[in-house]
């Protein structure tokens, strides 16, 4: 699985982790689910990253589409759509953040 362990990740992976993979990770995490030649991706990119990089989270970002079986196991319907994971289960998730207050409220559901 490759993921950015320090931030963020600039690329949509093809070969995204497994449903099992996702539901084995440990602590909080970060999912992505978007594509590159997504307007909306392109346009959240810079809110996201500039959380995202200072937040020393593990990033995964998936590219998804039609088939894609990890994007249609958490249901994603619109991108990007960043969820967020405790130890692999969603405890909170954002589609098509604009600001950066949007990532930032995302990450106070970590609990301390």
């Amino acid at each position: 699985m490759k993921a950015s362990h320090t931030g963020f990740n600039p690329e949509y992976q093809e070969d995204a982790p497994s449903i099992e993979e996702v539901a084995e990770l440990s602590g909080y995490a970060i999912l992505e689910f978007g594509a590159t030649w997504c307007g909306h991706c392109k346009a959240a990119a810079l809110a996201v990253e500039s959380v995202l990089s200072k937040a020393g989270l593990p990033h995964i970002k998936v590219f998804d589409g039609k088939g894609k079986r990890l994007g249609r196991s958490f249901k994603v319907k619109l991108w990007p759509t960043l969820i967020l994971l405790e130890s692999g289960k969603e405890v909170a998730r954002i589609v098509r953040p604009a600001e950066t207050e949007e990532v930032i409220a995302l990450l106070a559901n970590i609990k301390a």
